[in-house]
């Protein structure tokens, strides 16, 4: 896959799993045929006639389900056995986007933690578009494939809908193969 392709997957990554999906996302999906077929495949036709409002309210439930009641999508949170967050430079993710010239504002985001699944994924759009393959591969090495894979497969045998059980099921399964890819 060329790099402006993996970026556009990693950005796309990165803004399903920020936040839940609203109206306009929603419409912008409904629309978007390829991506329905790359995330739901067999699935789509139900993304595709449900009423706008009943997608809605299902995928919100979901999202907030899947990511913020069961388990939160933030790595310091899943590998270490305290189970908290860590943040600014005792986070090593924080550690490898400072090293790399990559700065998180934190204070414009929701997204208080620097390892969440989504900054980490922006992180390697990054990494693509500025061509920093050795910094890629550490950092999927050390970072993304530590966690996400099994996180996201965990996740999607818990989603109540096609969409998220899809996303899940493709986050996962991209960013191994992506890996496999670079080596």
């Amino acid at each position: 896959m060329d790099a402006k392709s993996r970026a556009r997957m990693y950005a796309f990554l990165s803004k399903m799993f920020a936040n839940s999906l609203d109206e306009k996302l929603i419409k912008e999906l409904k629309n978007d045929r390829a991506i329905l077929e790359l995330v739901m495949d067999d699935e789509r036709e139900w993304f595709e006639t449900t009423p706008a409002y009943e997608l809605e309210e299902a995928l919100n439930v979901d999202f907030n389900s899947l990511f913020l009641m069961n388990s939160l999508p933030i790595e310091s949170s899943i590998l270490d056995d305290k189970e908290e967050v860590l943040v600014g430079l005792q986070n090593p993710v924080m550690q490898f986007y400072f090293e790399h010239g990559y700065e998180l504002n934190l204070t414009k985001s929701e997204l208080l933690a620097p390892d969440h699944i989504s900054f980490e994924c922006a992180f390697m759009q990054n990494l693509i578009l500025k061509r920093e393959v050795d910094a890629q591969k550490v950092f999927l090495q050390k970072h993304l494939l530590q966690w996400v894979p099994l996180y996201l497969l965990s996740m999607a045998e818990m989603a109540q809908t096609p969409f998220y059980r899809g996303l899940c099921t493709l986050g996962a399964e991209y960013i191994i193969a992506d890996y496999e890819g670079l080596c």
